[in-house]
């Protein structure tokens, strides 16, 4: 387990199938994310009773309330590749009414000083629609910067979306 000020991080476990198969399915909790095909709830169990352990390309985390044990979203650092010490973050807080509350904040911060300190890394990189504001004040509050802009690569309710890419170094987590 890993511990922030606010949020609780721990390996998911074949039990958290059901909530990760409603925020699947809620469209305010997929907005500005890319849900693919919506899997069954019978697909989600499988697939996290058949998951591989946590390990240096990728840590998949739960998110907690400290001061409650119900999973509140998720958390990863993924392709992680130790020649380069450069890892991807994606992050979704499925439950709505934990929004707004700086649990996504703590989230950000916690996970990026496991990134740093635990894995070694240098650099975690990741993408956010450029409409998705709240998500990427977020970001830039715990220190991520804008790198670029990919033009048109995400499409929504018909609408083709840019989306910016930004980076963290290692010193420049706040």
């Amino acid at each position: 387990m890993v511990l922030g000020d606010l949020v609780k991080l721990r390996p998911l476990e074949p039990s958290d199938a059901e909530a990760m198969w409603r925020w699947h399915t809620d469209p305010d909790v997929m907005r500005w994310m890319d849900e693919g095909y919506v899997p069954s709830l019978a697909q989600v169990r499988k697939r996290m009773e058949e998951r591989p352990r946590n390990g240096y390309g990728e840590v998949l985390f739960g998110i907690e309330v400290l001061s409650d044990a119900a999973l509140i979203g998720v958390v990863r650092l993924r392709d992680a590749e130790p020649e380069t010490g450069c890892a991807e973050l994606d992050l979704y807080l499925g439950e709505k009414d934990c929004w707004g509350r700086g649990y996504a904040t703590d989230t950000m911060r916690t996970m990026c000083r496991y990134g740093f300190r635990k894995m070694r890394l240098h650099k975690i990189s990741l993408t956010v629609v450029t409409e998705n504001h709240a998500a990427h004040r977020v970001y830039q509050k715990v220190g991520f910067v804008d790198e670029g802009r990919l033009r048109q690569v995400f499409r929504r309710d018909g609408r083709w979306y840019d989306m910016f890419t930004m980076g963290l170094l290692e010193d420049e987590l706040r």
